[in-house]
């Protein structure tokens, strides 16, 4: 065998369930339809048969029993990992994200622990619709005690989230859900991917753009196109909204003096806010022209294919914007 293999996005996220019940077990698995059916995107497929109805658990369609046993399992000691199928259904279950995950080691000076991942995938792209494409994680900026994960390519979906697991805090992990057939080069051996280190996909030396998720492979195909023009981009993956590797950032600001952020979450209050805040306050001498972010509009995902598209960002409007600079 080689050094490398090359997965589906989903096939990795398998691969590292897999591998964290087979070295803990106290690693369980709990949602709906995660067990008989294989997970509504197969990326639980063959578990149930592997470690049985006790480590792998189909729940009833509750969000706030799914989260609320994980809650309880990593407090007894277990390291839960539970499906939401959509990122939009979490609302239901804000409280205990919020109010009981976040704030149990802080409540109790550290005497308690929540080790627990949630995972979830947003739908946006998918045609699904506004109720099942939602992308909201800046709302979790407000959550002290929560990390929050969002792998971008098949390689980081399977070392972020065995990191993850082996975190001792509540972690919410956002899967894209466009992203599950993609493919890539993942590591034969065993490797962990750290949470809050960011990563430089490509080097430059012109503009720094920072991007999340699906965004990044757009930052990419736009960083191409941009080259062909003299234009030489920095392609910033955090990885880890929380938390967040300002260093790497800032110093790529300070080389480059430009900055733009791109991310599928509404514009408005969403991740590039915060970063471009974050920004001004800590380098704003280094700034040689304005921040862009590109985001969502502050309407709800359309069901029309034509429209999401256009709601989405994508490689065409990122080149468009960073010519505005030149």
């Amino acid at each position: 065998m080689g050094d490398v293999m090359e997965l589906t996005y989903a096939e990795a996220l398998r691969e590292a369930l897999r591998e964290e019940m087979i070295r803990d077990e106290r690693v369980i698995i709990l949602g709906e339809e995660v067990g008989v059916f294989g997970g509504a995107y197969k990326v639980t497929r063959g578990l149930l048969e592997e470690f049985g109805s006790k480590r792998v658990i189909d729940t009833p369609i509750s969000e706030i029993a799914i989260v609320g046993s994980a809650i309880g399992m990593a407090l007894g000691g277990l390291k839960p990992v539970a499906e939401i199928m959509y990122m939009d259904f979490l609302t239901i279950c804000l409280d205990q994200l919020i109010t009981q995950a976040s704030k149990a080691r802080f409540m109790s000076g550290g005497k308690l622990k929540v080790p627990m991942v949630v995972r979830t995938q947003y739908s946006l792209g998918r045609i699904h619709g506004s109720q099942h494409s939602q992308f909201f994680p800046s709302w979790f900026l407000q959550a002290p005690g929560l990390y929050l994960a969002l792998p971008s390519n098949p390689k980081d979906a399977k070392g972020l989230l065995k990191a993850s697991i082996r975190e001792n805090n509540p972690i919410l992990f956002v899967e894209c859900g466009v992203l599950y057939r993609s493919k890539g080069e993942v590591p034969n051996e065993e490797y962990l991917t750290p949470l809050g280190k960011a990563e430089i996909r490509r080097k430059g030396e012109d503009i720094t753009i920072v991007a999340f998720s699906r965004c990044v492979n757009e930052a990419l195909k736009a960083s191409e196109e941009l080259s062909k023009e003299g234009i030489e981009a920095e392609v910033i993956d955090p990885k880890t909204l929380i938390p967040l590797d300002k260093e790497t950032i800032l110093s790529s600001i300070k080389k480059t003096g430009r900055l733009l952020i791109v991310s599928d979450d509404i514009k408005l209050g969403g991740i590039g806010a915060e970063i471009s805040s974050m920004v001004v306050e800590e380098a704003f001498d280094y700034l040689d022209a304005p921040i862009i972010r590109i985001g969502a509009p502050f309407i709800p995902v359309p069901f029309s294919q034509k429209l999401e598209q256009e709601y989405m960002p994508n490689a065409d409007k990122i080149v468009r914007e960073v010519k505005r600079l030149w």
